[in-house]
C-alpha cells in the first residue's frame, strides 16, 4: 500500500460510520495517476442518493483534504 492510498483510506474511515449507520458503505480500489477508484457497497448500491453522497460526502472530502486527487470514480 503506497502511501496515496493510505492518505485516501484514512480519510475514508471519517466517512465510513455515517455510511454504515444506512446500511451501505464504500471501499477503495486503487489510486491510479493521482484519480482514486472507488466501490459502493449495501445499501448505497439502491440508494437514490448516491450521487449526493459521491459529490458531497466523498469527493468534497478527499478533493479538499488531498491536493494531489485529480477526479474519484466509482465502479460497479
Amino acid at each position: 500500500m503506497n502511501n496515496q492510498e493510505i492518505e485516501v483510506r484514512q480519510l475514508l474511515e471519517t466517512l465510513r460510520p455515517a455510511m454504515e449507520a444506512d446500511g451501505g458503505g464504500v471501499d477503495l480500489v486503487s489510486v491510479q495517476d493521482d484519480i482514486v477508484i472507488i466501490k459502493f457497497k449495501g445499501a448505497c448500491l439502491l440508494c437514490p442518493s448516491i450521487g449526493l453522497t459521491m459529490d458531497l460526502a466523498i469527493k468534497k472530502t478527499l478533493m479538499e483534504n488531498l491536493p494531489w486527487v485529480k477526479d474519484i470514480i466509482k465502479i460497479n
